[in-house]
């Protein structure tokens, strides 16, 4: 469910990077209260048309009381419909619809070493990890690895700058950039898997940290995971998110059409129903044509806002950039890529 939720603050960050700072009103105050490394699914409507984006959290998770105010970072992305927006139009003292914090990029505080391999704005949900892990937990260590393209790109320098005073001895730091050379530091240059591979064991013990967190383009996680991978780091320990993905063909088995006459049927918010499935649709646009409640946000299998489980029935998911691989074989899957297989599936979005 969305809450419009008031604009009091918009900062620019980059040329082609600002925070968007909400309100939280006492009464929504727990609706709000997120983990470190979710996100937000923002909505506004162009000429009748719905428009959905998911915009990471940047700030430290909260206490119990839950936040005062919620702070996304927003990239400007070339005919970007909300991101646009954002940065040439949006003013504080605008309201804005929001839906409550969801993802499972999350980071609880705990004891341990942890690292990220980041790019781009994929700092932001990492900013929130960080921030949050070193903030409560003193047996807490953290290695960011971070790539952008110059300087003058690099979303949150300053706050970065600052943790790493703050825990000097707690946070360590690696800054790459793709298109620009550096005074001191690594050379310039992509990270793809080949240096990931070499560079990792050279910062630190990969074997002794506890948990790995990937966020960015498609092309750097996809990357890190391989490199992470070749380098025996078991899949459990490492956790991803990507921001981007090109709008490449759909690549995998072949297509099997689905039944003619399926029905779907789905439990949403307590509430069960079911209805026949029309042409080529997918499961989400079945449910969201008699259920304008169901959760979506990107529609292309990268934000995971769609995610459900399957009760019974079989489906073709096109393209899965959001699930995990435990989350797959516990039967998740994304309404929006899924299509059915058999004469009737069914799905729980509240599991």
């Amino acid at each position: 469910m969305f809450h419009p939720l008031r604009v009091t603050g918009i900062e620019r960050l980059t040329d082609d990077s600002v925070t968007v700072t909400f309100d939280v009103p006492a009464p929504l105050r727990e609706t709000y209260r997120f983990a470190a490394g979710q996100h937000l699914a923002v909505r506004r409507f162009v000429d009748g048309t719905e428009i959905r984006r998911t915009y990471s959290v940047c700030d430290p998770a909260p206490g119990p009381a839950g936040p005062e105010r919620l702070r996304v970072g927003v990239r400007l992305v070339e005919g970007g419909e909300f991101s646009v927006y954002a940065h040439k139009e949006l003013a504080v003292g605008d309201v804005v619809d929001v839906m409550p914090p969801m993802g499972r990029f999350i980071l609880d505080p705990r004891p341990g070493y942890f690292a990220a391999v980041v790019g781009g704005s994929g700092i932001t949900p990492v900013l929130s990890h960080i921030a949050t892990v070193l903030g409560r937990e003193p047996a807490a260590r953290f290695c960011l690895v971070r790539s952008d393209r110059t300087a003058a790109s690099t979303m949150f320098l300053e706050e970065i700058a600052d943790l790493k005073d703050r825990y000097p001895d707690r946070l360590q730091l690696v800054n790459v950039l793709s298109r620009e050379d550096q005074q001191a530091g690594l050379p310039s240059g992509r990270l793809d898997e080949e240096r990931l591979a070499a560079l990792l064991p050279a910062l630190l013990p990969v074997d002794a940290v506890d948990g790995w967190y990937l966020c960015g383009p498609f092309g750097l996680v996809r990357g890190a995971e391989q490199a992470l991978r070749g380098l025996g780091v078991d899949r459990s320990r490492i956790h991803q998110e990507i921001f981007h993905v090109d709008d490449s063909p759909v690549t995998g088995p072949a297509r099997t059409p689905a039944p003619v006459g399926s029905v779907v049927a789905a439990t949403l918010d307590g509430r069960g129903g079911s209805w026949p499935s029309e042409g080529g649709e997918s499961v989400l646009e079945t449910v969201l044509r008699n259920r304008s409640d169901a959760p979506y946000a990107c529609k292309g299998g990268v934000c995971g806002t769609c995610r459900a489980r399957l009760v019974s029935g079989e489906v073709r998911m096109d393209r899965n950039f959001a699930l995990e691989p435990d989350e797959t074989e516990a039967g998740y899957v994304l309404a929006c890529q899924s299509h059915p297989l058999t004469d009737r599936v069914e799905l729980d979005f509240d599991a």
